[in-house]
């Protein structure tokens, strides 16, 4: 609306937008073809795989792009131009704005309902727009290959392979299907959840529901499906390894987990445990953890709540299989602060990961909650200390930050950044100081200020769309909560005094005891970093500790 409103002066300028595509024709399409991509000349890029040859060669180049001589493209020659003030202009640009007050959220309306099977229901009605958005959240996902370990990744290749055929159709069909009715449904994993995303237009939910209940309730798991799927999961890891900010992720949790914490292991698994998985494990996996007593469902959308019941009635009729989760181990912390190093030989900068496992679980309105806010102003803005300080005024990256992070089963505080590579060094030392600064010294008045104005600003459209409703009502339902924890929270934010936060930081962040990992180039960063007085650990891109060799072997 605002660049409709820029560019035309009609912030409503939608409505002739729609009018041009709806006009446009057949022969239309046509004639653009023909007159500017058929038989024109072009410049087609193959990409073979490195096998041996056994590929056959990609033909022969037959353009030379021009390289010398006079460019033959046209220039634009900027010089002479001056900026003219627009009339009327009144708006001083070197003044920062002051924040107003926070506006008062609007929480959406909602119902809750439950299944006698255990399934867990919630829904908002959503009617500006003619739309149905659901989640299904199937708990467990990654955590339940804890089960199973020498095949993690199972959980994330069963629900990939839900988004292929069904025992009525094809993976092509049922694509087929929900394109001619604008729906989409998608089946995604994650480290404790198995998700289940609905979109669709309100008056085809009831075509959307049965081919929801097709793929929810018969995957066909056919061999040509998962061994293609499984490729692709393999391919994927093998990608990670060359991106070093994948390879820190799954670095620093295999470090902060330890190796029999699946948490340690990425979701997608490792490639010798996803080599190992065949198609009888996938079948098992779904029979054995897809239950309705583990299963939670959003709804918002342009119906209300007789009518979602109505259309989701069909998931009442899903058999529990009293499905538990698995107990995870406590993570063992490092007895002191160490550097580990990961090898990434000539890497232009360097990837950190700065942190430990918190002792705080998820809470909406308790310490967990209130440890956010004290973070708020050391990593978790903008113009937080450690990126003003890395960014701003070092210009050693792109962004910095940190922050705590988890859910029920716990929490890790993380402070993280892509380096420039010879200031590798450097940005440990700010990191240690900023952290070490706050948790010593606290918040300044104007910092606490800030957070209030700033959170609550940002708070006021934390409800406008569907998926932020769905989110909303996600963490309602997932956690047990009541809706007028918005209003607590917003009374905490208000309230919360600079001795608390203090308090807080004092409490929960420290400097001794915690893994410092780097992946970047060791050869220019190894000695640097041990010249800062820390023990430097080398470990591999999996996580695994490189022991020293001892002299005389």
């Amino acid at each position: 609306m605002a660049d409709y409103q820029t560019i035309s002066g009609d912030a409503n300028y939608i409505e002739k937008d729609l009018e041009r595509y709806l006009a446009v024709t057949k022969e239309d399409i046509m004639r653009v073809f023909n007159q500017y991509i058929y038989g024109k000349p072009g410049v087609i890029l193959s990409v073979l795989p490195n096998d041996g040859g056994a590929t056959a060669p990609a033909a022969e180049d037959n353009f030379v792009a021009q390289r010398t001589g006079e460019n033959p493209y046209p220039t634009t020659d900027y010089s002479g131009l001056s900026y003219t003030r627009p009339e009327g202009d009144t708006f001083d640009r070197s003044v920062k704005p002051i924040p107003g007050p926070a506006p008062l959220v609007q929480v959406p309306e909602y119902w809750r309902a439950n299944f006698d099977n255990g399934l867990k229901l919630i829904g908002t009605e959503s009617n500006e727009i003619p739309t149905i958005n659901m989640q299904i959240y199937i708990k467990g996902g990654h955590e339940m290959d804890a089960f199973e370990p020498e095949k993690s990744g199972l959980a994330v290749l069963t629900a990939s392979l839900m988004n292929e055929s069904t025992q009525n159709y094809t993976s092509e069909e049922i694509s087929e299907e929900l394109r001619m009715i604008a729906s989409s449904i998608n089946v995604s994993g994650n480290r404790s959840e198995t998700v289940i995303g609905v979109s669709t237009l309100s008056k085809n939910i009831e075509r959307t529901m049965e081919l929801l209940e097709e793929i929810l309730f018969r995957p066909a798991f056919t061999e040509a499906d998962f061994n293609r799927i499984k490729q692709q999961q393999l391919e994927g890891i093998k990608a990670s390894y060359q991106n070093p900010a994948a390879i820190a992720n799954q670095v620093y949790s295999r470090l902060l987990y330890g190796d029999e914490h699946i948490y340690s292991v990425p979701t997608s698994g490792l490639e010798e445990t996803v080599e190992r998985i065949e198609l009888e494990d996938v079948k098992r996996f779904y029979e054995s953890y897809f239950s309705p007593e583990i299963t939670e469902l959003v709804v918002v959308g342009d119906l209300n709540e007789e009518e979602a019941l109505k259309h989701v009635s069909f998931l009442s009729d899903w058999a529990p299989k009293n499905v538990e989760l698995p107990n995870l181990p406590e993570p063992k912390p490092g007895d002191y602060t160490k550097v580990y190093l990961m090898d990434k030989v000539g890497a232009p900068q360097s990837e950190i990961r700065i942190g430990y496992v918190s002792d705080l679980s998820y809470d909406a309105t308790g310490e967990y909650f209130k440890t956010t806010l004290m973070n708020y102003s050391l990593g978790g803005a903008f113009n937080s200390r450690i990126n003003l300080n890395l960014r701003e005024d070092k210009g050693w990256t792109y962004g910095a930050r940190s922050g705590f992070s988890g859910n029920d089963r716990g929490s890790q505080f993380t402070a993280s950044a892509g380096i420039k590579a010879d200031a590798t060094d450097s940005s440990v030392v700010e990191f240690m100081k900023e952290i070490k600064g706050f948790q010593e010294n606290g918040i300044t008045d104007e910092e606490l200020s800030f957070m209030r104005n700033s959170i609550g600003q940002r708070d006021a459209r934390r409800y406008e769309t569907p998926f932020q409703k769905a989110g909303f009502l996600g963490n309602i339902i997932r956690y047990d909560l009541d809706g007028s924890y918005v209003d607590t929270q917003a009374d905490i934010i208000k309230n919360i005094s600079r001795d608390e936060i203090n308090a807080l930081a004092q409490k929960h962040l420290h400097t001794d005891n915690i893994y410092i990992l780097v992946v970047g180039d060791g050869a220019s960063n190894r000695d640097k970093l041990k010249a800062l007085g820390y023990e430097v650990v080398d470990v591999t891109e999996k996580g695994d500790i490189i022991e020293p060799v001892k002299e005389g072997n």
